[in-house]
């Protein structure tokens, strides 16, 4: 026979076990309800961030289409602005081209003046161009142009070779003749072969330079200024004292030269 304690254990567990049971399902379901709650706290969630989202691209969208608009304001005053800007450039270098032109033009005349006047007082003291004339009408590049490339070919070979437009420019400047210097530097130095001084070709006082383009310019402007339009016979007698004869011919034969 099965005692009363032995018939009692059995019930006691099965009633402990259901217990148990009960309280894990329980806490089970609170789970479960905690966790569905929580899912639907987390969906809730997400629902608001993609509406939250939504309204962020459609300000994005209209925030965008403002600044475009405002842009294209933007650049439509600047074009203008810049249109303005460039008109008022143009007019301006169309008016310092119009005064270099003129201002240009001024030099021109004034220089054939010169070279006029200084042609009239020559053939008023002597009469006659020995060595030919000289047309400064023609106008400064034509002249510089013609008589450069005249005396480029006369000194070929010599140590002034290639200062045939240096020449012709400091003639066109100080209004004389371009055949003149050239040819005082054959009957001086024999073009410059045998200075006394540096880069004196003319002996021409007690002067010297470093260089040939500075000395040309300073012997030309010594002529205009000193003697006169172009070669005469007195001014030689002046020029070189001693040989004057043989000065006169010899210059005046290189000048029919060129």
């Amino acid at each position: 026979m099965v005692s009363r304690t032995q018939h009692r254990t059995p019930v006691a567990v099965w009633l402990f076990a259901i217990a148990v049971a009960l309280v894990l399902a329980g806490a089970g379901l609170s789970v479960f309800i905690n966790f569905a709650g929580a899912a639907n706290t987390q969906s809730d969630g997400l629902v608001g961030i993609d509406e939250t989202s939504g309204s962020f691209e459609l300000q994005e969208a209209s925030s965008n289409a403002t600044m475009e608009l405002a842009s294209e304001s933007s650049n439509e005053v600047i074009v203008r602005d810049m249109s303005a800007g460039y008109e008022e450039i143009a007019q301006e270098e169309e008016a310092a081209r119009l005064a270099a032109e003129e201002a240009a033009a001024a030099a021109e005349a004034k220089a054939i003046q010169r070279a006029d006047d200084a042609r009239a007082k020559y053939l008023n003291t002597f009469g006659s161009l020995p060595a030919g004339d000289v047309d400064f009408s023609v106008g400064r590049e034509a002249f510089i142009d013609e008589w450069g490339t005249r005396i480029d070919a006369y000194l070929a070979g010599t140590n002034l070779a290639g200062y045939g437009e240096t020449f012709a420019t400091a003639a066109w400047e100080y209004g004389v003749d371009p055949r003149w210097s050239p040819a005082i530097s054959n009957t001086e130095s024999g073009n410059g072969a045998n200075c006394f001084l540096p880069h004196n070709a003319w002996g021409w006082g007690s002067s010297s330079w470093s260089n040939w383009t500075d000395a040309i310019y300073a012997h030309v402007r010594g002529l205009a200024n000193g003697y006169g339009f172009t070669i005469s016979y007195s001014y030689a007698s002046t020029y070189c004292p001693p040989f004057t004869d043989h000065w006169y011919n010899n210059t005046l034969s290189q000048m029919k030269l060129i």
